[in-house]
């Protein structure tokens, strides 16, 4: 595997790796272990690659310490021994679960848009400290938050095939977070959001909102021209919503709540509404009744 992960069907390739390491556990637990680990690698490497630029710019004053020189660049401040290098050193010590936990738990509090949203249960019992140490070392192998890979896009290829393989191994399940992608370009397509607010009620991962990015980006508009608003009931869900848009630095305002019953958007003037209600909810239809 190249260390860019840039040839054709890397996503696929690096799909079968992890997956192969999930052992008997269920892809809906697995996936918080795989995207919170992808996402961590993501912000490691885009901090590292800013953090050796400003190390070649001391004599010009620059301060690789000073906080100030990662925000201006939108990129999140990663204390020490929350970086890749220190989590793959230790990728083989029993331990590697709580230092995981460790270093979202200090990410968090350095970067308050992040708190409550990374996963940290590395530490937990069930999960084999071994597998997890063999699932560093092999995201280990990819640049993903480098300047070459993104102008690639290598985390979104990554993180897109992932969330969708997730919920293909989830089944009908896998439908509360992920709208296949085919069902979401058409539906972008087709409401064309250049500029302007979209709001999805029932966001799930967010697929809808990366869609009317990659949309605009194709059509030559400005990313900045649109602005994002949406709500998840799901705690879980909510959380692969936030570190979706993060790892695309979309501007975001996502809710946590049923929107059904508690609309945390009601002075919203929304210019789009791209939504797919999670029809296999059993009770949905008990549920927007009531409402």
């Amino acid at each position: 595997m190249s260390n860019n992960g840039a040839h054709l069907g890397f996503e696929q390739k690096l799909w079968k790796a992890a997956d192969k390491l999930r052992s008997n556990m269920d892809a809906a637990e697995y996936k918080h272990v795989v995207l919170g680990s992808i996402f961590l690698k993501y912000i490691s490497d885009s901090f590292e690659e800013r953090h050796e630029q400003l190390q070649e710019q001391v004599s010009e004053w620059a301060d690789p310490e000073e906080r100030d020189e990662y925000s201006m660049e939108n990129i999140f401040w990663v204390p020490g021994k929350a970086r890749w290098s220190y989590l793959q050193k230790n990728a083989k010590q029993p331990e590697i679960g709580k230092i995981i936990d460790e270093a979202m738990e200090l990410i968090e509090k350095e970067n308050p848009s992040l708190k409550g949203v990374l996963p940290k249960d590395y530490a937990r019992p069930t999960l084999d400290k071994r597998r997890l140490g063999e699932l560093i070392d092999l995201i280990g192998t990819i640049g993903l938050g480098d300047y070459e890979s993104r102008s690639k896009d290598i985390l979104g290829r990554v993180y897109e095939y992932f969330l969708g393989e997730f919920a293909s191994a989830e089944g009908k399940k896998g439908g509360q977070f992920y709208t296949p992608k085919s069902i979401v370009k058409l539906l972008v397509e087709m409401i064309e959001p250049y500029k302007g607010r979209v709001y999805d009620p029932c966001c799930g991962s967010s697929g809808m909102f990366v869609q009317s990015e990659e949309f605009i980006r194709a059509h030559n508009g400005r990313i900045e021209d649109i602005h994002i608003f949406g709500q998840e009931s799901n705690p879980t869900t909510w959380k692969l919503s936030k570190m979706n848009l993060a790892i695309r630095r979309i501007d975001r305002n996502i809710q946590l709540g049923d929107s059904f019953h508690n609309d945390l958007h009601k002075d919203l003037k929304a210019d789009f509404i791209l939504a797919n209600p999670p029809f296999n909810m059993s009770d949905l239809g008990r549920r927007v009744s009531k409402g």
